[in-house]
């Protein structure tokens, strides 16, 4: 039985990788597989292991998946009504200036990519940065340089925010790092996209005159949006102020949304119920969340994980977080986090902060690496497997160089 589970989960991880060939949603064959591995441990249990010894692991688990799957369907609900009301591509539209060099587009198009990706999730900072890059009438190559670039600095965005990356969430929910601390990560994410864009900028002198695409925003939209950013405030502050829980303050300014949306609609003479947004979020990367943590409980209870910690034993803690950070480009960077929160490691303030940039951005160089990179791949027919694999030299050295920035802050704080 013991062979059978890990044989399933490693069929789940295979499974992740190859979605785009096998067409099955990685939300679907994690799940499956997630929930039949702790069936099958309850049906089949290990020799002196009781079923309330189970459901107590499993309870464990299921607290751990509840706290971050409710945080993520708050921000994603709220992102889904401002997107739905085309506030954000209002914004990236209003913010660009309508004639400026590709060169100029390319780092303005970094640092949009990275503010979004750090105040919403990497999903929809990608589909706006993308529908914004399929508008321009740019060349192939320059297609492909510019949508390899904005799936590195999406997945460099998110790491200083917990708003932002999934694996940052999850390192701060286990107490490894503060939101203070977290903050030190904006240099190096900085540091490594100006490094790609420099690798990527040659030949970008054409000048370019881009679409315009303005309308009249509604003023309760306007205000919808304010609440969303006083809400990533007062999350931040009241963690740092009063260690209030994160998800408990972002529940509650989705409650604050709600009622604000009611009253100021109270005159429409057709409301539409706001509730609704709730069915708009991206609920099948939740479910994979869902799934993935669950095969990830799985191979702890298996004792898989205590042999994660061999790897920090015959390797500095920084080499090991930089080769973390290098195989999330092949393994999903939610599994791996997971799997080292798991196992026990002990690592400082400034190696946490290295493995949260390594999980990441590591993902970045190859296009399956990241939800940015699969969503990238299926919105341009242009970008491809192979096509962002030339890319990968560039992608090292900026995932490099952004590492090294990270260990020379951790030298400073020590």
């Amino acid at each position: 039985m013991h062979t059978l589970l890990l044989s399933l989960i490693a069929l789940a991880f295979v499974m992740i990788v190859i979605e785009d060939l096998v067409h099955i949603n990685k939300a679907k064959s994690t799940l499956f597989i997630g929930t039949l591995v702790w069936i099958l441990a309850f049906v089949f249990p290990e020799d002196g292991v009781h079923a309330q010894e189970i459901q107590h692991r499993l309870n464990e688990n299921l607290l751990e998946i509840a706290t971050l799957w409710l945080f993520l369907m708050a921000a994603m609900t709220y992102v889904a009504y401002l997107n739905q009301k085309g506030l954000i591509t209002q914004l990236v539209y209003r913010m660009l200036p309508e004639q400026l060099t590709q060169r100029q587009l390319m780092g303005m198009m970094a640092l949009l990519a990275l503010l979004f990706s750090s105040l919403a999730d990497n999903i929809t900072a990608s589909l706006i940065m993308l529908s914004l890059l399929a508008s321009l009438d740019l060349e192939k190559k320059d297609i492909l340089k510019f949508a390899t670039l904005l799936v590195f600095a999406v997945n460099s965005g998110g790491v200083a925010l917990i708003t932002g990356d999934v694996t940052t969430l999850m390192i701060f929910l286990a107490g490894k790092v503060s939101i203070t601390d977290l903050f030190l990560l904006v240099p190096p994410a900085l540091v490594g996209i100006a490094v790609l864009v420099l690798c990527l900028i040659p030949g970008g002198n054409q000048t370019l005159t881009l679409p315009r695409f303005r309308r009249p925003i509604d003023g309760s939209d306007k205000i919808i949006g304010l609440l969303f950013l006083v809400t990533i405030l007062s999350t931040l502050s009241l963690s740092v102020l009063f260690q209030v829980p994160p998800l408990l303050t972002f529940l509650f300014g989705l409650s604050v949304m709600f009622l604000v949306h009611q009253f100021l609609n109270r005159k429409a003479e057709e409301q539409h119920n706001i509730l609704e947004y709730i069915r708009e979020i991206e609920f099948d990367t939740l479910l994979f969340f869902l799934g993935v943590l669950l095969l990830v409980g799985m191979l702890k209870e298996l004792s898989v994980l205590d042999q994660l910690p061999y790897l920090y034993e015959v390797l500095p803690t920084v080499f090991a977080n930089y080769l973390v950070g290098l195989l999330s480009a092949l393994v999903d960077n939610v599994p791996l986090t997971a799997a080292i929160l798991k196992s026990g490691v002990v690592m400082d303030k400034s190696e946490w902060l290295g493995l949260t940039y390594a999980t990441g951005v590591g993902g970045s160089i190859l296009v399956i690496g990241s939800a940015a990179g699969v969503i990238a791949m299926s919105k341009l027919s242009e970008l491809t497997f192979i096509s962002y694999l030339r890319f990968f030299h560039w992608l090292l050295v900026a995932y490099t160089a952004g590492y090294l920035a990270v260990l020379f802050i951790g030298n400073m704080l020590n």
